[in-house]
Parts: C-alpha cells; sequence; structure tokens
C-alpha cells in the first residue's frame, strides 16, 4: 500500500519531516502498543438513544459473536467519528439524519469508544491534549496568542502535520478489519477516513469540518466534502499548506462542494420554523436564546455575563432562556452559584430525555418563559438536545465552530482557536448570524440589536429561506448520496 506521509497528493515530503512522523508512531506504539495482529469480533446494536430518531445502528468490538454478515451490503453507510468536542458528533448525526431519510441504514463507528485498542488510546491521548489546549486558551490571554491560536490557525495548516497524522492513523486502521470493505464510510473526523483509508475500505469521503483549509484534514485515498467555496479554493491548491510554495494541487475528482451538513428534521422545517421565529417577534413574546456549552466547557465567564445580562428582560416577559450545559452539570451548578437570581426563574431539565424531547416538541407551538436548564448525562442526549432545541429557539449564541453551519439565526460569540474565525465570517456573509462578538461589551451589544430591533432577526430569517432555495443547506444530502454514489 502507498505510504501516505511520504508523498501528499504528488507533493514529496522532505526526509525530516517523514522521520518525524515514523518517530510519532513509533512513540505511540511503544507507549500504547500496536494491534495490527488482533482481529476484534463485531457486533451491531441499536443506538439506545438516538436510534428511533436517526436510524442508528452502533458498530461495537469484542462482541460474542462476529456480526460481519449482519451489515446490510445494499443500503448501510458507516458514519465515522469520534468525540473530541461535540462537533464532530453533530456532524456525524446530520450524516445519520440525512441517510435514514434517504432510505439508508446508519451505522456509527466511534473510533474514540473501543479503549482495549490502539486507536482508542491513541486518540484519547491526543483528545486530552486538545481539551487542555482548549481550557487553557480561555483562561490565558498569553497561551491562546502564541501557542494556541497559532497552532490552530498555522501550525495543524501545515502538509507536515498531516505527513505525521497519516502514519499515527495506521495504527487506527485494525478497528476496521471485520467491516465488509464494500460498505461506504463518511468519516466525520479525519482519523476516521484516514483509518479507514488504511484499512482498504473501497468508498471513503471525508466530510471536512471547517472553513479555513487545514492540511489536518486531508485523508488521500479519499473523496474531501466541503461546506463552503472559500474552503473548496483553499484545497484545491493546497493554500498556503508549504508556507509560500506553489504545491500541485488536489485532482479534481478528490474535492467536491457540498453546502452545509445539516439534519434533515432542521432543513426540512426551515420556512416554518422562520415564519413562527418572525410572528414571535411581531407579537411581541419573550425572545428566545439558546446559549450551547460545548464538550470542553470553556468560555463559561462570557454565558454567566449574557444571563447575568438578560435576567431583567426575563423577569419583564422580554425575553427567555435556554442553557445546555451538555453532559457538564457542574457547568450550571457555577453558573447558578455565581448568579444567585437564576435559580427563581429556572426549571430544569436534567437527565430526563423524554421531558426535554417533549418540552422541545411544545415549544413549537406554546408559550415559553423564564429560564431552561438542560443537562443529559449520556454524549447523545446531551449533543442531539441541542438540535431539538435549536427550531424554536429565536438566537442561537454560540462560538463559531460547527453550529455556525446551521439554519438559525445566531449571535457569534469569541472563538476558541483562530480556524473558527472563517465559520462567522461565512456566516455573516450569507447572512444567517452575527460577525464573531470577541468580547463581552460587543456581545451584550448584539443582544441588545436582538431585543430592541426586529430588522436583524427578520432579515436573518428571510436569509435563511433563500439560502435552503439554493441548496446551502444540502450538504448531508449530497455527501451521503455521494458515497453511495462511489459504489457505482
Amino acid at each position: 500500500m502507498k505510504d501516505r506521509s511520504k508523498v501528499i497528493f504528488g507533493n514529496e515530503m522532505s526526509s525530516r519531516v517523514y522521520r518525524k512522523a515514523e518517530k510519532s508512531k513509533k512513540k505511540y506504539s511503544k507507549k500504547f502498543g500496536d494491534d495490527a495482529a488482533v482481529n476484534y469480533p463485531l457486533s451491531i446494536e441499536k443506538n439506545p438513544y438516538i436510534g428511533d430518531a436517526l436510524g442508528v445502528q452502533n458498530i461495537l468490538i469484542n462482541g460474542k459473536d462476529n456480526a460481519t454478515e449482519a451489515f446490510d451490503r445494499e443500503k448501510g453507510i458507516i458514519v465515522g467519528n469520534i468525540r473530541m468536542g461535540f462537533g464532530h458528533y453533530r456532524i456525524s448525526m446530520a450524516m445519520a439524519s440525512a441517510a435514514k431519510h434517504l432510505g439508508y441504514t446508519p451505522y456509527w463507528l466511534d473510533l474514540n469508544s473501543f479503549p482495549e485498542t490502539t486507536c482508542t488510546k491513541v486518540i484519547s491521548a491526543q483528545n486530552d491534549l486538545y481539551s487542555l489546549g482548549s481550557r487553557l486558551s480561555a483562561k490565558s490571554r498569553l497561551f491562546n496568542r502564541f501557542v494556541w491560536e497559532p497552532m490552530n490557525y498555522e501550525g495543524f495548516r501545515a502538509l507536515s502535520y498531516n505527513a505525521a497524522d497519516q502514519k499515527n492513523a495506521e495504527l487506527m486502521a485494525p478497528v476496521y478489519r471485520n467491516i465488509p470493505k464494500d460498505i461506504p464510510v463518511i468519516g466525520t473526523h479525519v482519523w476516521s477516513a484516514q483509518a479507514a483509508v488504511h484499512a482498504g475500505m473501497h468508498y471513503v469521503v471525508n466530510a471536512i469540518p471547517d472553513n479555513w483549509p487545514m492540511a489536518l484534514h486531508l485523508s488521500e485515498g479519499s473523496v474531501h466534502t466541503v461546506q463552503c467555496h472559500n474552503a473548496y479554493m483553499g484545497y484545491r491548491i493546497l493554500n498556503g499548506m508549504q508556507k509560500d510554495e506553489v504545491l500541485k494541487p488536489m485532482p479534481e475528482e478528490s474535492l467536491v462542494y457540498t453546502g452545509h451538513y445539516i439534519d434533515h428534521e432542521l432543513v426540512s422545517n426551515i420556512e416554518s420554523d422562520c415564519a413562527a421565529r418572525i410572528r414571535r417577534k411581531k407579537d411581541k413574546k419573550p425572545m428566545r436564546f439558546l446559549l450551547t456549552i460545548g464538550g470542553a466547557g470553556a468560555q463559561k465567564e462570557i454565558f454567566a455575563a449574557i444571563i447575568h445580562y438578560l435576567i431583567p428582560a426575563i423577569r419583564e416577559k422580554k425575553a427567555a432562556l435556554y442553557v445546555n450545559v451538555g453532559d457538564y452539570r457542574n457547568v450550571w451548578e457555577e453558573l447558578v452559584k455565581e448568579i444567585p437570581e437564576m435559580k427563581s426563574l429556572s426549571t430544569e431539565h436534567f437527565n430526563q430525555w423524554e421531558e426535554t424531547e417533549h418540552f422541545a416538541k411544545e415549544a413549537l407551538t406554546g408559550e415559553v418563559e423564564g429560564i431552561h436548564g438542560f443537562w443529559h448525562e449520556n454524549i447523545f442526549e446531551a449533543v442531539y438536545c441541542t438540535n431539538l432545541l435549536m427550531r424554536s429557539v429565536d438566537v442561537l449564541v454560540t462560538k463559531p465552530s460547527e453550529l455556525a453551519f446551521y439554519p438559525v439565526p445566531k449571535l457569534f460569540i469569541k472563538r476558541v482557536g483562530k480556524h473558527e474565525m472563517w465559520g462567522a465570517i461565512h456566516s455573516a456573509e450569507i447572512g444567517d448570524g452575527t460577525l464573531e462578538c470577541r468580547d463581552i461589551p460587543h456581545t451584550l451589544q448584539m443582544i441588545d440589536l436582538f431585543l430592541k430591533e426586529d430588522g436583524l432577526l427578520f432579515d436573518m430569517c428571510d436569509n435563511i429561506v433563500k439560502n435552503k432555495s439554493i441548496g446551502i443547506y444540502d450538504g448531508a444530502y449530497k455527501v451521503v448520496e455521494l458515497a453511495m454514489g462511489l459504489k457505482k
């Protein structure tokens, strides 16, 4: 098999870069072992949390019986992912939702969920480092300026970084050993796609999440998809991935623009949800804000400032608030401790999924007042909660990560990593979100504009409907169709 760390899309890596890549793999092999010769039996089970909603079947390893023959070889499609924050899980859910709608069976393969494998041990080690970096960047301006943002913006951009990742991904391939090679794979994190290619899977699509082109996201041997035209141009010529050197471009067939990766349930209801937002605003109903705190639990101080600022408007029934702390109950408890006024205004929807589903459904047509806190211990419920609540809110308040692409009016708070900046830029350009508010005063200014004016919300809603009409939010459908079409 081709050594994908030596030559990347026809661009030869230096001997120094290749030696460094080999050294990285050897380091992880020495620390976690190399299970290339291990035969992991598979089992398949319905996902107990999103199995009904999204049709998801979990792929598990070390089952009692090898379930290789249980795969649907005609309609099956693998959604490969890792848990690293919430973003990659959320994109996977969009792919599963689109697959179910199109009549396919989505199999969920989380490479970070098999603790007995070298694959998961390597991913967990890197995930721990990334989470630590995210937290430090929120606490230290110096670390953020001189370490975190340069790494996320230029460090991950370099082809040399991809060379090391490709070599490390060789350690992840054994997880795919007993999966039929003719089932298409959609990787919503590059390691899922790289590992699939190294394992000899025939039909692999690498769904790139960001709007800032970085070699980090390259998986040669797969078809790459992007959500924005800016990303397409940058990836096509591997722009800036070896400083000022003009590189050999990606082949045309290796890169496809699809549009945003969005769940069918959200796309299919865009018109009615936007009409409801406009109607609530005209009727002077409480304006609904959704604060969603990601997997790293960062930026709590910004959310605390927003909540504190909104409390008078909540009391006067000019605003209502949803707060989803994901699977971080401690974040909610810290917020309530810091802002005691929250207690009397809040209803807690904690670890009761049916209650959360009921609330989300009733909120589509009913009245909502006060503060509603959501916490779910299970990762699937913690992530999907935001998707359920999104339809009934007026404004989503989020950092410009994967949620920057969702069809709901958005207020962007300060990014975590400079690469996220381009998500806010794209959203502002297509008119469904604000500019990135990089400090608390500018964030609160934007809250005021939403509360006191009609035009900002109305314009975003109109743009979302227009964007749907030209297919901007159809990316998940197109990725699934592309992956299944590779078989033909």
